[in-house]
């Protein structure tokens, strides 16, 4: 029984996967914040090392003995690589595959996370195996360019993100953030006292030029990261450029920030719209070195100082309810994240760990890249229907909208000034945002208004004269998602906003 609780909280240890020729990365400690840099780590913890020790009875942890989980064995379906039905198609007959967890550890399974470890309270780091396969992933497909790198389980990247406010930065700082962003990000940040200053974004995310703008004006301390959603950006479905990428990771080197890459929907990654539907035919990928070449070039693998934080999630290519993700960076600041996990979440939940486990075992890492590549077709596929939707329900005299190339979101951008009230709503494009989303409401369908998701932050002290966003000041913008809803569904929907802007438009 010792061993067992041994195992669990044994120093973090993966297998390295680099190359002596990687450079270390650079000391950004002094980035950290003042609750990080107090913080010690927890002698409860400390004492796990004497579990090996010969002749020690430990009695000095809160474990309850595993004899009194009442759970003997977990099983579960799954669908089989290489998913011949297509990605939702019934787990039966020749597609499916059975996983089985057990209590005590089956002699015939392989890196398998026995119910007894996996239900007891568990390394902060997160589970060996898991995190084996986890680093294994990572290593295939960013190749990070620095050697003393590593990854950790968080619960979800809402978790990672709340962690990282509270790792890097004290009552008072300032953080970057794109100028719309996820508004739940916003609200932690204000919550922690924190200030966050807009970049200035186009229809492809950040503008590097304006970014540049911004830091070489900078008065008081320095920003301590950007956060930013690269890819399928949450709300406008924005992606930066491997070009864009590479100018802002420069600058961020060049002004000592870090950047914190928010990437649940990388995988979601699409084939570029077309509105020839028998072109989109021969345009799928389907072999594995295609697909991680098609891949846009993340920061991380950009990186070579180490200032790169990458969160990362299962939410969006398993499911959300698994509460699972990592954040990969490099090791001493992710040692911080360690030391405030131990006194806050204390691990992630064995319990999905152990699943998502058996299921990543089970596919392997072909597996895995045959179902994120069926993915890329679904979603592929449901952007192409919401596109092709919104070009014949939303009228183009009023609206515009860029089809996404990665993510669950499209945005439909109106022009507030045709409408035909402007004048009486004092030319306010935010009453005509209003009344545009009270119509929709009434016509059966919800999206959300661009408003919700706008960051108007200012730092302490202020800074002077913004960098402004070029587009038209009389615009305003729509986020829908082709994610959460049928196809049927989704066109009906579409088609029913389509009949709220007409309205409200007078066309």
């Amino acid at each position: 029984m010792f061993e067992l609780f041994f195992y669990i909280f044994i120093s973090h240890s993966t297998a390295i996967m680099t190359s002596d020729t990687k450079p270390q990365a650079k000391d950004l400690t002094h980035l950290l914040s003042n609750e990080s840099k107090a913080r010690q780590t927890s002698p409860l913890k400390g004492i796990f090392k004497y579990y090996k020790q010969p002749g020690i009875t430990f009695l000095g942890g809160g474990l309850p003995l595993s004899d009194y989980f009442p759970f003997e064995k977990v099983t579960a379906d799954i669908p089989t690589p290489s998913f011949s039905g297509g990605i939702g198609a019934p787990i039966e007959g020749e597609n499916k595959t059975t996983i089985e967890v057990f209590k005590k550890a089956a002699d015939n399974v392989p890196d398998q996370i026995e119910l007894a470890r996996s239900l007891q309270y568990g390394s902060t780091f997160g589970l060996p195996e898991f995190l084996q396969f986890i680093k294994e992933h990572t290593d295939m497909v960013h190749k990070v360019p620095y050697e003393n790198w590593d990854v950790i389980v968080s619960v979800g990247n809402t978790e990672a993100w709340d962690s990282t406010l509270r790792t890097f930065c004290s009552k008072g700082d300032t953080i970057l953030v794109e100028e719309y962003t996820f508004s739940s990000a916003l609200e932690s940040a204000n919550g922690q006292g924190v200030n966050t200053v807009p970049v200035t974004m186009d229809e492809f995310g950040i503008i590097p030029e304006k970014l540049e703008e911004l830091m070489s004006r900078w008065v008081g301390n320095k920003p301590k990261f950007l956060y930013t959603i690269c890819t399928g950006q949450n709300p406008t479905g924005s992606s930066l450029s491997a070009e864009r990428r590479k100018q802002i990771y420069d600058i961020a080197c060049k002004y000592d920030f870090l950047i914190i890459e928010d990437e649940p929907y990388y995988f979601l990654q699409m084939e570029t719209y077309t509105k020839d539907k028998a072109a989109r035919e021969g345009k799928a990928v389907h072999d594995h070195d295609e697909f991680l070449k098609a891949l846009v070039p993340s920061f991380i693998s950009l990186d070579v100082e180490g200032r790169v934080v990458r969160l990362d999630s299962f939410s969006k290519v398993l499911a959300p309810g698994l509460r699972l993700g990592w954040i990969v960076g490099q090791k001493d600041l992710l040692e911080r994240y360690v030391r405030l996990h131990e006194v806050s979440v204390q691990n992630p939940s064995g319990f999905s760990e152990a699943l998502a486990n058996a299921l990543l075992r089970k596919w392997g890492h072909s597996g895995y890249l045959d179902w994120l590549i069926g993915l890329r077709a679904e979603y592929t596929h449901k952007r192409d229907v919401a596109i092709d939707a919104l070009d014949q329900f939303v009228p183009k005299e009023v609206s515009s909208f860029n089809p996404p190339v990665a993510g669950m979101f499209f945005t439909v951008t109106l022009d507030a000034s045709k409408h035909p009230k402007y004048k009486e709503f004092l030319e306010d494009p935010l009453k005509v945002e209003a009344a545009v989303h009270e119509q929709a409401i009434k016509q059966g369908c919800l999206l959300a208004p661009g408003s919700w998701f706008k960051a108007e932050g200012q730092s302490s002290p202020p800074q002077k004269n913004l960098p402004a966003n070029p587009s038209h000041k009389t615009h305003i913008f729509f986020r829908g998602t082709y994610a959460a809803v049928p196809l049927d569904q989704l066109v009906v929907g579409l088609e029913k906003f389509g009949k709220a802007v007409r309205a409200e438009f007078g066309l």
